[in-house]
């Protein structure tokens, strides 16, 4: 599938271009951002654009404001990593659509960016009002998104604004883009994928679709809970992990159709059992046919993190998505950390493709401390779950050439 890039736009020199980032970064109490990730991946489109002669003028949206406006909600408090990032002055415009905005452009500098203020003031933005949307880019000539994180959702400002304008891909949208195409539609094999999460009804979508693709899926996290009550762990009930024993149907599905698409399935073969849900809770690591009666289930044991291992030696391409434990709490991160740890080796030594995604995932690889020694790592949650789910995002469709 070819999608349209800047190279698509042609002669950008004095065009104003419209950058649709995600700037939804978080922030303390004090309106200090304190991850700045998303501001640094977005900065290479920003210059490219400038260094071809474009006026960039950006916007993403921020929070929850739910259609009205709110300090706490403002792009204003994100302007100023903005511009360190960019090196360059970044004038913030405390509207995003109307005479406003106008007046700015009309202002603007060679050697300036500027940052409207929340799409989400506007119930429009969810909404993806068409009329909404042509206000929102009559300032510009050409429209760019970077936003592959909120490229799920069929937004006025990822989908309608795209169809009013010469329209491309950022470069960090279609980096993203490439590396989950390489990882799961067009792989090197064999692919194996890591699925982790506390239940099996929140990712069935996901687990549906890997079984199809992959050729070996690890299900580990509380959700695995449910796959050994099928396969007869008597042990497991729902006062020590988290199984769904409503779920119990749909997991044989799950297995049966993995079955057929010959997709082997790697469930944890040993568990570490802890006193309380709590860090340095009393615990240790136990035999399927030897779980105690009460406590709580909080990782895998070393004998599955030495089988997932051996899976990955046989491995050319590996997606992740969801921690291996409760990785939060010490010492229950560690099957993540050690598998993790180990997938980067084999990344940086270039015999296995990694590419991972979703918020527990990102934070458990940087807690890790491999979150530079992947492949790729997706910016996206929601966005790359439903990717890995099979499903087409709005954001990415409108781009196809």
């Amino acid at each position: 599938m070819e999608y349209k890039t800047i190279d698509d736009l042609g002669d950008l020199n004095g065009k104003v271009v419209m950058l649709r980032a995600d700037l939804n970064v978080p922030m303390d109490e004090n309106f200090h951002v304190t991850n700045t990730a998303r501001i640094d991946r977005t900065v290479p489109t920003i210059k490219t654009l400038m260094n071809k002669g474009a006026k960039v003028v950006v916007i993403s949206h921020f929070g929850r404001p739910e259609g009205k406006g709110d300090i706490k909600n403002s792009l204003s408090h994100v302007a100023p990593e903005l511009e360190k990032a960019l090196g360059r002055k970044v004038v913030f415009v405390d509207d995003c659509i109307g005479p406003k905005v106008q007046e700015a452009v009309n202002k603007m500098m060679a050697d300036e960016v500027l940052l409207l203020e929340n799409l989400r003031y506007y119930d429009e933005e969810k909404k993806g009002n068409e009329a909404w949307a042509k206000e929102l880019v009559k300032v510009a000539d050409a429209y760019v998104s970077d936003a592959f994180s909120t490229a799920h959702r069929a937004h006025a400002s990822m989908v309608a604004a795209a169809q009013n304008l010469p329209s491309a891909m950022g470069l960090l949208m279609a980096e993203e883009v490439n590396a989950l195409t390489s990882g799961l539609n067009n792989p090197n094999r064999p692919l194996m994928a890591i699925v982790g999460g506390s239940k099996v009804s929140t990712k069935l979508d996901l687990l549906n679709n890997l079984v199809k693709k992959v050729d070996k899926l690890v299900i580990s996290g509380g959700m695995a809970h449910t796959f050994l009550k099928v396969l007869g762990v008597d042990g497991i009930n729902e006062s020590n992990s988290l199984v769904q024993m409503d779920m119990l149907d749909t997991a044989k599905e799950i297995l049966a159709t993995a079955k057929a698409h010959n997709c082997e399935i790697i469930l944890p073969s040993d568990l570490v059992w802890a006193a309380e849900f709590a860090a340095n809770a009393e615990h240790k690591t136990v035999a399927l046919d030897n779980i105690p009666a009460g406590g709580t289930l909080l990782d895998v044991g070393e004998k599955t993190v030495t089988e997932i291992k051996a899976k990955l030696d046989g491995c050319k391409t590996l997606v992740w998505n969801g921690p291996l434990g409760a990785f939060e709490l010490k010492p229950f991160d560690a099957a993540t950390n050690e598998v993790a740890q180990y997938a980067a080796k084999l990344t940086q030594e270039g015999k296995l493709t990694t590419v991972a995604g979703g918020g527990d995932t990102v934070s458990a690889l940087a807690s890790a401390g491999v979150a530079d020694k992947f492949t790729y790592i997706s910016t996206a949650g929601g966005a790359f779950l439903e990717w890995m789910e099979g499903k087409e995002l709005p954001g990415v469709a409108i781009m196809k050439k």
